[in-house]
């Protein structure tokens, strides 16, 4: 039963860290971002485990973090205020090529990464050619042209 209440801790504790730390999806990983999972894997690995380094500790922990995960995707689902608390809602950063400098720094988006967007996205060049950049609750920026 430790090995759960071990489990349903960490989980919890990476939420609201995660949740704290900001949005980056995966393709925006970075090499500090990167060497960050890996230590804080390793160690969330040593704290769910402990001392039992068991089959059956092993599948307890898994089942654990996946019924977590579930349930909570329920309730996220039924409580959308609880939803926009962890998972955030999506935020206008430009808004018709005006870039909105104080939504930017809370989100934590640099002008390059809209640009780098608008590039991929819509072969756009300029921030005139924006109608609006939002960061979505995903994290990524989505790019609407004028």
């Amino acid at each position: 039963m430790e090995s759960v209440f071990r489990g349903l801790a960490v989980y919890f504790i990476l939420l609201v860290n995660f949740r704290v730390s900001g949005k980056r999806t995966l393709y925006q990983v970075t090499v500090f971002d990167f060497i960050l999972m890996l230590i804080v894997a390793e160690t969330t690995q040593q704290a769910m485990v402990g001392i039992d380094n068991s089959l059956m500790n092993c599948f307890i922990l898994v089942l654990t973090l996946v019924f977590t995960d579930i349930t909570l995707s329920y309730v996220k689902q039924r409580f959308s205020k609880l939803d926009n608390i962890l998972e955030g809602t999506p935020v206008v950063l430009v808004d018709n090529g005006k870039v909105l400098d104080q939504r930017m720094k809370n989100a934590r988006v640099e002008l390059e990464d809209i640009l780098e967007a608008a590039r991929k996205m819509q072969g756009l060049s300029t921030l005139d050619q924006v109608k609006y950049a939002i960061r979505e609750k995903n994290g990524t920026i989505t790019i609407i042209a004028k």
